[in-house]
């Protein structure tokens, strides 16, 4: 079996379990970390590093780590905003603002239709 993924796929995704599994088996087998990946399909690293993981802190440390995604997906969801959560809308908004100027661009426009325009190309005076 091919290590990594095949060419345009996505990553192959491993549960905290699958994980745990595939370590207990080549234990168990008394294979090493070249043959394991070779016979799962992973690199021999992240093999090294499930067992490292494992090693440290059991099953906890081989379950995936969330990626943060959109901070304000919560709230434009919501159709009735309660007056904590409009306020917490609103610095969100005011802070990803501040970090894109701090940047030097700026979003102009709404939705699909968006313009990114650097502050580099235009004359604020």
């Amino acid at each position: 079996m091919p290590s990594g993924r095949p060419k345009g796929g996505t990553n192959k995704y491993w549960t905290a379990k699958e994980k745990e599994k595939i370590l207990i088996e080549c234990e168990e087998k008394g294979i090493g970390g070249t043959k394991a990946a070779r016979e799962y399909g992973i690199s021999r690293a992240q093999y090294f590093n499930w067992s490292k993981a494992y090693l440290e802190n059991g099953i906890k440390g081989l379950e995936n780590r969330k990626k943060p995604g959109n901070p304000l997906s919560k709230y434009s969801s919501k159709k009735n905003l309660s007056k904590e959560e409009q306020l917490e809308y609103e610095i969100m908004k005011l802070r990803i603002e501040n970090e894109r100027l701090k940047k030097g661009y700026i979003v102009e426009g709404d939705g699909q239709i968006k313009q990114f325009i650097s502050l580099k190309d235009k004359n604020l005076k």
